[in-house]
């Protein structure tokens, strides 16, 4: 993972930072990278990454979002590990460019993954 900014606490990281980082499974398989984060421009809450998985199992997306509280840092990877498996992935709600601005969308995306309501 680049360092685009030194934090001499390591408590916070830099969106550069995030972008393009690995992320793996539980077993430490890398599955696919951050492409990007959306973050809620009021409350400033990073509430998805949008994961790039290319042709990941298959799949015909290569971008998915999956909230952000499905992520945990792992210093010894150097990444963020998820549990999200590969059917939770084939059954996630369709995506498209028109899913942020639909709020049935993302409590469905929550839901599906099992997390903590974004919608706040």
């Amino acid at each position: 993972m680049a360092s685009a900014t030194a934090h001499p606490n390591h408590n916070m990281i830099s969106s550069n930072d995030v972008q393009g980082a690995a992320v793996y499974d539980p077993s430490g398989t890398k599955i696919g990278d951050v492409d990007h984060l959306m973050i809620d421009k009021v409350s400033g809450r990073t509430n998805y990454a949008v994961m790039s998985f290319g042709g990941f199992l298959g799949l015909g997306h290569s971008h998915y979002p999956i909230p952000w509280t499905t992520l945990e840092y792992d210093t010894k990877l150097d990444g963020y590990v998820t549990g999200i498996t590969e059917q939770q992935l084939k059954n996630a709600p369709e995506f498209t460019d028109d899913s942020w601005s639909d709020r049935t969308w993302t409590a469905n995306v929550d839901r599906h993954y099992g997390a903590p309501s974004s919608l706040g």
